[in-house]
């Protein structure tokens, strides 16, 4: 089920939202609510996969039980090692199977992906090994499971660490300016998918596709082509973001604050800088769970250094997917800030322009490639935006796509960049300022309007993909 879509702003979320304040009186009949929830909320789009979820709820509970009654640090770790592994054999049978099966030469199974795979089984994992390092206590399979699958994080994040929200599942506090707040940070995720994400995507998909036939039937000029990308990258922020967005907003309607997974990613000034802003959640479970384990960066020797971030960065593109286009993506990025790190370019250039320009650049490119169905696609859409494949640089069609879009594109850029945080510090600085009131007073008007405009949109048919269902 889709936070964008009719059946969940419509049905299911006011409802849960209103049997939870019809339980206000019992937290532990919330939480009862939530778990249930949350499990027909999965079942809605994996009805069968619903079971692999639950397995994986009662198998790491288990564990970690296990692990903590355990006094040896030998059996504690073997125990350990095999959660893990367990975690991702499943992870690798569901995801990864058909791809290795292929490189081998052997026809695969083909078994759909299980939505939100890798969200919840890192999840499960984090929970586990907190619990191994003693930074958690074991927790009941019941309190565990909410944490799991929690809808509001479950199909794509932000990966949280139990340790952030344990305390919050037995003693959250809800009042109307959380709530308000939620229901406002939601309502401008949605806004986010539906009118910027849902645009981009339109132009986006049709530019691949078109490059995808080849040369002889369908040339892409270089300008089509750079609209194209630049339209993905767009498309893949504004999507991932609103998602986590309304994660964000519908924790605190239910009185839980997330962590926040996104912080204006396109300002970066590197691309060290861009993935501390990118997907934080699953950069910070990296470095905790993988980079720090094997030493980091803080090891005698740099060869070791760098073993650590390529492995890092290997996962990193594996995670997203199986397919050589995610790998070479991964390894690339574990390049530039391999680059970065040892020649420190990016601090050399005196503009603040350039390296911002050079960020951007390399964003693009690389989102190209983790956009291309296969990196013989990919290469394809390189020569087309270098205009080497024969087929000029002026696009009509560009020109057409740019017209009609042009307002969607230039909020896209705009709200890159954080106006809207600076807009929103200037006109409620002074809480008793005339302006203020004026703010104050138009704001729910506003959300409204906007939740309405989204729902029109919703009821109209509107193009509605989701990137982050396929990882």
């Amino acid at each position: 089920m889709l936070f964008s879509s009719i059946v969940f702003l419509c049905i299911f979320f006011p409802a849960v939202l209103l049997l939870y304040y019809l339980l206000a009186f019992s937290r532990f009949c919330q939480n009862i609510l939530l778990l249930l929830a949350s499990l027909l909320f999965y079942a809605w789009g994996e009805p069968v996969y619903v079971f692999l979820m639950l397995a994986s709820i009662v198998g790491n509970s288990v564990f970690a039980i296990c692990i903590e009654k355990q006094s040896g640090e030998k059996a504690r770790k073997i125990l350990l090692i095999c959660t893990i592994t367990a975690n991702l054999a499943v992870l690798f049978v569901f995801k990864y199977m058909d791809f290795v099966l292929g490189i081998a030469g052997i026809n695969g199974k083909n078994l759909p992906l299980p939505i939100g795979i890798s969200f919840y089984t890192f999840q499960a994992m984090s929970y586990v090994v907190d619990v191994y390092r003693r930074k958690v206590k074991a927790e009941n399979p019941f309190y565990v499971g909410l944490y799991i699958s929690f809808f509001p994080q479950l199909i794509a994040g932000p990966i949280i660490q139990y340790n952030v929200i344990s305390e919050q599942i037995r003693s959250r506090k809800t009042d109307f300016n959380l709530f308000s707040l939620g229901i406002s940070r939601f309502t401008v995720g949605l806004g986010k998918k539906i009118l910027l994400a849902n645009s981009f995507a339109a132009i986006a998909d049709h530019v691949f596709e078109w490059s995808s036939i080849g040369t002889e039937r369908m040339a892409v000029p270089a300008m089509l082509a750079w609209l194209g990308s630049i339209a993905y990258s767009l498309q893949i922020y504004y999507d991932f973001s609103a998602y986590s967005d309304m994660a964000i907003g519908l924790g605190m309607c239910f009185g839980f604050r997330f962590p926040e997974n996104f912080n204006y990613p396109y300002i970066a000034v590197s691309i060290s800088d861009f993935w501390k802003r990118w997907h934080i959640s699953l950069t910070s479970w990296f470095r905790e769970y993988v980079y720090f384990p094997l030493g980091g960066s803080r090891v005698k020797n740099q060869d070791y250094m760098v073993r650590n971030m390529m492995t890092v960065w290997l996962l990193t593109g594996i995670w997203h997917g199986a397919n050589w286009t995610f790998l070479l993506w991964g390894l690339l990025y574990f390049v530039f800030q391999l680059a970065e790190r040892f020649f420190e370019y990016p601090q050399k250039m005196k503009s603040p322009f350039m390296r911002h320009f050079y960020t951007l650049m390399v964003v693009n490119a690389l989102w190209v490639i983790f956009r291309a169905d296969s990196l013989y696609q990919a290469g394809r859409f390189f020569l087309n935006m270098l205009g080497l494949n024969n087929n000029g640089f002026y696009s009509d069609l560009a020109v057409m796509l740019i017209q009609e879009n042009l307002v969607f594109l230039a909020l896209g850029v705009l709200f890159s960049m954080p106006f809207a945080r600076s807009m929103n510090e200037c006109l409620f600085r002074n809480p008793g300022s005339y302006l203020n009131k004026i703010c104050t007073a138009l704001y729910p008007a506003g959300m409204l309007a906007l939740l309405i405009c989204c729902v029109s949109y919703l009821a109209s048919g509107t193009y509605n993909p989701f990137i982050y269902f396929n990882f």
